[in-house]
């Protein structure tokens, strides 16, 4: 995936920018989106199913709540510098609020969003992926 992204950048001729200037909540919003992408990947490569029973399966992991307990999960196994981003996204005033999601599980998820957004951006995919697996064995919510 470090490849693609480098890639893309070079086909749009994005420039490399420094991510620690990125607002925690743009972080947030593409970290949204490669958590998504990460969680529809594995449920597809465990076989063909209907549309509708993917979605509603991938929204059990996708949601606030869900996010918000696997942050818990992983977070004494952080990097100080993850920590950081961590903190920056959960601290981050959005305007808007989740449905279903208390103040707290909304904040800790904004930040989880916002530690995928950065280790994607970064390149550090393998990291992502393993914090994910790690906090999906220690929630049990393995897809």
């Amino acid at each position: 995936m470090e490849e693609s992204i480098n890639y893309l950048k070079e086909v749009f001729a994005l420039p490399d920018v420094d991510i620690k200037t990125y607002s925690p909540l743009t972080l947030a919003y593409i970290g949204d989106g490669i958590y998504e992408l990460m969680i529809r990947t594995i449920l597809v490569g465990q076989g063909n199913r209907q549309a509708e029973a993917l979605h509603k399966k991938a929204s059990r992991y996708v949601k606030a709540s869900a996010q918000a307990e696997l942050i818990l999960a992983v977070r004494d196994e952080l990097t100080e510098e993850e920590t950081q981003v961590f903190k920056r996204g959960r601290n981050a005033r959005t305007s808007t609020m989740a449905k279903h999601a208390t103040v707290h599980e909304y904040r800790h998820a904004t930040g989880f969003e916002a530690l995928m957004g950065y280790l994607y951006l970064t390149g550090q995919t393998d990291r992502m992926i393993d914090l994910i697996k790690l906090g999906m064995d220690k929630t049990g919510g393995t897809p």
